[in-house]
């Protein structure tokens, strides 16, 4: 059974069997889909299997009953202990107002003992009291009434967090993001994961706690080699043991550190059978990364034969978001294996936005599109796309046939977007100021 997140961020997408249960990590509210088995709904903290809800307690309590008694049946036992814990969002309940509610589910047939400390069985009774704390209603929203099955690993985003991290970068991915990046990708113990925009390695740091060999590549030497300006306040150079392996060992795994190289993401140093099992990335946008790829001019002098000089240095050239986008998913549908999943962000200006602005290609589908708002005007998308077939002849001409498969150029021109509303914001801050 599949659950289906809704809001951008800190949702993904999270495949649950009964009590086969892998709940690694937040999220905030959910897109319910029924089944005729048992519906399970995820809080920021646990996950629950529902038994009833409603828009109030009348309605809550003919949901109730609607359930089948056969489910209810096993964790109502008279030799069972049990408790009730009601949690409330947005709003606080005194402990009277609790108890209330709790004796408002009498009509459930609970036969077994009361255990307040430790219980087999735990229900709980969750209120939503909508998302603005400067209009909180009396009543709830929605009520939902279910049984506790697991608690999610929410520490994760703490002891994980960037600010405890070895070496950080100042574009280092947020803990939370890289282990929701992780899951949209599906990464398992023993999977082979790659970063062709590696950074300072917080994709690798998530993938690797859930037991994945990683790997990745950079055009950046010093971030791959960790030398250079450090990013810490009061730190002026990084040390000599800031890189991306001292973060995994830092987190007790790296013996699943394949290796780091510097590599042009433009032009791929794989060989044809490199397969992986997930590509989880977020290329640079430009704004606070540059976009850069190696090349040449034409009117650089070659030096002669017999010169025995420094070894050539490639030029740094413009690489277009568009390019950018089109490499990665053409470098995806080869070096995947069928199923694997890549997960990238995708900046875009909201005013323009529509979904054809989405790169795809022939041999990958689009799973989940989740947007992250940045300001009014920018945002960018969490594309998950997962591998169908393998790649053909044909499929290079693809967009010559259908203009899906077209890059869109109008990523970029996103950085000069992305200014142009600061500039505008900037413009009426000062307005007002006067």
């Amino acid at each position: 059974m599949a659950l289906h997140c809704g809001r951008a961020c800190r949702q993904y997408l999270l495949h649950l069997a009964h009590d086969n249960v892998d709940f690694r990590l937040p999220v905030r509210t959910v897109n319910l889909q029924f089944t005729q088995t048992f519906v399970l709904i995820l809080t920021s903290r646990s996950a629950f299997e529902l038994w009833g809800h409603g828009t109030t307690i009348d309605e809550l309590r003919t949901s109730l009953l609607e359930y089948p008694a056969e489910n209810m049946a096993p964790y109502l036992q008279q030799n069972s202990t049990y408790k009730i814990n009601v949690y409330t969002f947005n709003k606080t309940l005194v402990f009277k107002d609790r108890i209330e509610k709790i004796d408002a589910l009498d009509f459930l047939p609970f036969k077994g003992t009361v255990n307040l400390k430790d219980p087999e069985h735990i229900f709980c009774l969750l209120e939503d009291y909508g998302s603005d704390p400067n209009d909180i209603p009396e009543e709830p929203f929605h009520m939902y009434f279910g049984r506790w099955i697991a608690d999610g690993q929410r520490e994760l985003i703490r002891s994980y967090s960037v600010k405890k991290r070895h070496f950080i970068g100042n574009t280092s991915m947020d803990a939370g993001l890289s282990f929701i990046m992780a899951n949209h990708a599906k990464v398992k113990a023993d999977d082979l994961v790659y970063d062709p925009f590696v950074g300072t390695g917080s994709l690798l740091v998530a993938c690797s706690r859930f037991g994945a060999y990683v790997c990745g590549t950079d055009i950046d030497y010093n971030t791959i080699h960790g030398i250079g300006k450090a990013s810490r306040k009061n730190q002026k150079w990084r040390g000599p043991d800031e890189n991306i392996r001292a973060n995994l060992r830092q987190y007790g795994t790296e013996s699943l550190y394949v290796d780091v190289m510097v590599s042009d993401a433009s032009k791929t140093v794989w060989r044809k059978n490199a397969q992986f099992d997930a590509i989880v990335t977020d290329p640079p946008y430009g704004i606070r990364e540059s976009t850069r790829r190696t090349g040449s001019h034409k009117d650089i002098i070659k030096p002669p034969e017999d010169f025995s000089g420094e070894s050539h240095v490639p030029v740094s050239m413009a690489y277009h978001l568009s390019d950018i986008f089109a490499d990665l998913l053409n470098f995806a549908a080869h070096h995947l294996v069928l199923g694997g999943r890549l997960v990238y962000w995708l900046p875009i200006y909201r005013p323009e936005y529509c979904e054809e602005m989405v790169p795809l290609h022939p041999c990958l589908t689009l799973t989940n599109n989740c947007e992250q708002t940045l300001s009014s005007h920018t945002s960018r998308r969490l594309i998950t796309m997962e591998k169908i077939k393998e790649p053909e002849d044909s499929d290079r001409l693809a967009h010559l046939a259908d203009p899906r498969f077209t890059p869109y150029q109008g990523h970029n021109s996103f950085r000069e977007k992305y200014f142009c509303g600061l500039t505008k914001k900037n413009g009426k801050d000062s307005k007002q100021k006067q």
